[in-house]
């Protein structure tokens, strides 16, 4: 496991954030950032998905405790015909995005924001994947729905779970679809210090 420099803290509560993170044999501890992304008022999806995770990471460094620790932080959004798909609000909105998903491309799109204690931000990447999926009845995406796999997932969709029966082509990161890119964040942390060394 590659020892940090100093403490680094997962500002988020998606547990496909922390399994990634955990799987890039990285010791990290996890204080969810209270901040909330639907407060912003921003078209471009691009600057959107960068403001909502150093709002996270600012955040989160306010409240972190211990001088000199490192702060991660992510947004992810789905972008399909102009239109930004974020957490679905209820089975009714994600068959809605499912909908829309189906039988075309769309873009995923994660913001990764990275700052230290005493020093603020340090630098925010933002990694886009191209995903196909194949076409689908309503009725077979009802039952996406009803499985309960679509909540709290951006495009209400989990790549890696029963979604991945939907997704016929992918280009750029799978990491990043799921909700955090591993091989930028194993950037990040290693040209910021936080890791002397990786793996």
């Amino acid at each position: 496991m590659s020892t940090p420099l100093a403490p680094i803290v997962l500002a988020s509560a998606s547990p496909r954030r922390r399994d990634i993170l955990a799987s890039l044999g990285v010791a990290f501890e996890v204080q969810p950032s209270g901040a909330d992304e639907q407060g912003l008022s921003i078209e471009d999806h691009l600057e959107f998905v960068r403001a909502a995770a150093l709002a996270k990471l600012q955040s989160a460094l306010r409240s972190a405790a211990g001088t000199g620790a490192y702060v991660l932080a992510a947004d992810t959004i789905v972008c399909v015909d102009g239109q930004r798909l974020g957490k679905p609000a209820d089975d009714a909105d994600a068959l809605r995005m499912l909908e829309l998903l189906a039988g075309r491309d769309h873009v995923v799109r994660t913001a990764v924001a990275l700052g230290r204690v005493g020093e603020g931000v340090l630098e925010c990447r933002v990694v886009e994947t191209r995903v196909w999926f194949r076409s689908a009845s309503r009725e077979e995406l009802e039952r996406y729905v009803a499985a309960g796999e679509s909540q709290d997932k951006a495009g209400a969709y989990g790549v890696q779970g029963l979604a991945s029966g939907l997704v016929t082509r992918l280009e750029g990161s799978y990491t990043n679809v799921v909700g955090l890119p591993a091989a930028e964040v194993v950037e990040l942390l290693v040209d910021h210090g936080a890791l002397d060394r990786w793996p």
